[in-house]
This record gives structure tokens, C-alpha cells and sequence, in this order.
């Protein structure tokens, strides 16, 4: 699955959603629960929309621990793949690397460092919230211009670019 796909997919649920979003939106973007067998690297690759060489460097970097199988090759458990799902959606919302490595060795740590990491997530949470408003003024603006040109604004129009 593609970045745009797993993207367009997790817009749709939130589409759906009724009220306050749960976590559970999360969980079902990508599916890992009912994956009992471990997963190629190509796969994982294909599943979230990541190059091999991307998993291979989350790994490298010490983001996720991936276990080999008998021949040296990857194989990833249902644990990995959700870290990876955390990693995937934590960079889309653009934490920093630096900050990823710093909340995984925290949450390697143990549930001591439980506060450092909500700290970490609060402060990414207002950074987020600060960009959200940050677009919606761009919107606006992009909106005006659109209806000064006599376009129509509202719901997506993409089809009609």
C-alpha cells in the first residue's frame, strides 16, 4: 500500500469517525492483528508504503529490532509492524528523527520514562495543532483566491483541477 493510499485511507476513516476520534481508527488503517506469521521486508515495504531501504534504515538507526530467520534474512513480528505503523504516522505528522529515537529508547526503557514520553507526545500534539491552524489559514487564503477567479470553494474539487 502506498504512502498517498495508506494516506487516503486513514482520511476515509477519519471520514467516519462519529464524535472524538479513538485509536481505533489507527489500529484498523493497517490491519497487523490477525498477521500471526512474521513478515518479509518486502512485504512490510509494500504493506506501508516504505522502501525496504527505509525499513532497513529505521532499523540501523535503532527505531525498530527486527529478528532473521534461519537464512539472515529480515522477518518482522506483529510487534515491529505496529512500531512501525507508530513511526510511519509520527514522521507523516513530522516529528523530527532525533525526536523519534529519543521517545523509542524511552520506550525500550520501560514503563518508568512513561512522563518523558508524554511530555514528548504533548509537545509534538501542540506543534501538530499549530500546524493544523497554520493550514487552515493557508486554506482560506487559497479559498478567497479561488472564488476572486469566480472557482467554486467548498468540499474537494480536485476532479475538476
Amino acid at each position: 500500500m502506498a504512502t498517498d493510499d495508506l494516506m487516503s485511507k486513514a482520511l476515509a476513516a477519519l471520514d467516519e469517525v462519529d464524535g472524538p476520534m479513538s485509536v481505533e481508527v489507527i489500529h484498523r488503517l493497517v490491519d497487523v492483528g490477525a498477521a500471526t506469521d512474521p513478515m518479509t521486508i518486502t512485504q512490510v515495504a509494500d504493506l506501508l508504503g516504505m522502501s525496504p531501504h527505509t525499513l532497513r534504515y529505521y532499523e540501523r538507526i535503532g527505531l525498530v529490532e527486527v529478528a532473521r530467520d534461519a537464512g539472515g534474512h529480515r522477518s518482522y513480528d506483529a510487534q515491529a509492524v505496529r512500531r512501525l505503523v507508530f513511526l510511519t504516522r509520527m514522521r507523516l505528522s513530522g516529528m523530527a528523527m532525533r525526536d523519534l529515537q529519543h521517545y523509542m529508547r524511552l520506550a525500550d526503557e520501560g514503563e518508568g520514562t512513561v512522563p518523558e514520553r508524554l511530555d514528548l507526545l504533548l509537545e509534538h500534539r501542540d506543534t501538530i495543532r499549530r500546524q493544523l491552524k497554520e493550514l487552515t489559514l493557508s486554506l482560506a487564503a487559497t479559498e478567497y483566491k479561488i472564488a476572486t477567479y469566480g472557482g467554486h470553494t467548498g468540499p474537494s474539487s480536485a476532479g475538476n483541477a
